[in-house]
C-alpha cells in the first residue's frame, strides 16, 4: 500500500533500498516522505502499456519527445524521486554525461498515473499537487473501474473528467484523439483472452 513511513527520506536512501529491492515495490520520495506502492497488477500494467504505445506514436509523429513507462528515477525537483506509470519527455533533453540520465529531466509534457486500491490518495492528491507544481504541463488518472479519465493543468482547480472521447494538443498542435470507450473495451478483452473471465477484475 501507498503510505509514508515516519521520517525524512532523502534520495539516497530510495536509492540504496531500490538497488535491493530493484524496482518493486515502487519506492517514491516527495517533501521526506517516502511513498511504497507493491507491484501493479496485470490490468493496471496493460493499460499503461496501451496508453505508452499510443504517446509515444504521437509524440514521436510531431517529433514532441517520447514516452516512456516506469520504472523510473526521475527527479523533477532536487530532493525527490517519482515513478509515473508513463510519462512524455519532451525533445531537447540537455544531457550533463554521454548518455541520459533521469536526473537529466526537469519537465515533463504528460504524466499519467493509473488508479490502483492502494495508491488513490497519492495519485488523487499527493502526486497531482506535485506534479502540477514542478514542470509538468499536464497529468492525466486513469480510473480503470470508472472507465474516465481525470485530466489536470496546472491551472485548473477541478479535473475535467473524460469518459467518451479524450484530446491533447501539446504546443497548441492537432491533437491526439483517443476513443476512451474503445481503449477501455481493448484493456477488458485482453483479460478474457488470457484468463477466459467475462468480467474484468479491477
Amino acid at each position: 500500500m501507498a503510505m509514508p513511513l515516519r521520517r525524512h527520506w532523502t534520495t539516497d536512501d530510495v536509492r540504496a533500498i531500490t538497488r535491493e529491492d530493484r524496482h518493486w515495490p515502487r519506492y517514491e520520495v516527495i517533501d521526506g516522505e517516502l511513498l511504497v506502492t507493491p507491484a501493479p497488477q496485470w490490468r493496471h500494467q496493460t493499460a499503461a502499456f496501451e496508453l505508452c504505445v499510443l504517446l509515444d506514436a504521437f509524440a514521436t509523429h510531431e517529433r514532441l519527445g517520447s514516452a516512456i513507462l516506469s520504472p523510473s528515477e526521475l527527479e523533477l525537483r532536487p530532493g525527490t524521486i517519482t515513478q509515473p506509470d508513463v510519462f512524455v519527455v519532451p525533445k531537447g533533453l540537455s544531457i550533463t554525461g554521454l548518455v541520459p540520465e533521469w536526473s537529466d529531466i526537469k519537465s515533463l509534457l504528460l504524466a499519467v498515473e493509473v488508479l490502483s486500491p492502494s495508491s488513490v490518495r497519492t495519485d488523487r492528491v499527493v502526486k497531482r499537487d506535485f506534479y502540477l507544481a514542478n514542470g509538468v504541463a499536464a497529468y492525466w488518472i486513469v480510473d480503470l473501474d470508472a472507465r474516465m479519465f481525470e485530466v489536470w493543468r496546472p491551472q485548473d482547480e477541478t479535473p475535467s473528467v473524460q469518459q467518451t472521447e479524450l484530446r491533447w494538443a501539446p504546443d497548441g498542435r492537432d491533437p491526439l484523439i483517443i476513443d476512451l470507450i474503445a481503449l477501455f473495451d481493448r484493456i477488458d478483452e485482453k483479460w478474457r483472452q488470457i484468463t477466459g473471465i467475462t468480467k474484468a477484475r479491477p
